[in-house]
């Protein structure tokens, strides 16, 4: 984790977003020592929303499951997977 102060992203821009897209992390900018703004490389913000959503989807899966609806069996994921790379 890395931490600047909200006024160094106007001083210091090119060497906040070298850090960002180098560290693969997001920067914290702290205003009047409180945590105030996260800046981070779009790279790394859209891998982290799509592992979100892949996190919610496969919560919503369970809790399907767990509420009785049902799912597919192995071997028609098999052959649906199967189908979709054919075509692919």
């Amino acid at each position: 984790m890395h931490i600047k102060t909200a006024a160094s992203i106007c001083s210091h821009y090119n060497d906040i977003a070298k850090l960002c897209k180098e560290s693969g992390e997001p920067v914290y900018l702290t205003k009047n020592g409180e945590g105030d703004l996260v800046v981070m490389d779009i790279t790394a913000f859209e891998r982290r929303a799509k592992e979100l959503q892949l996190t919610q989807t496969l919560f919503n899966i369970r809790t399907a499951r767990r509420n009785g609806v049902p799912g597919h069996s192995l071997e028609e994921t098999r052959k649906v997977l199967t189908q979709t790379i054919k075509y692919a």
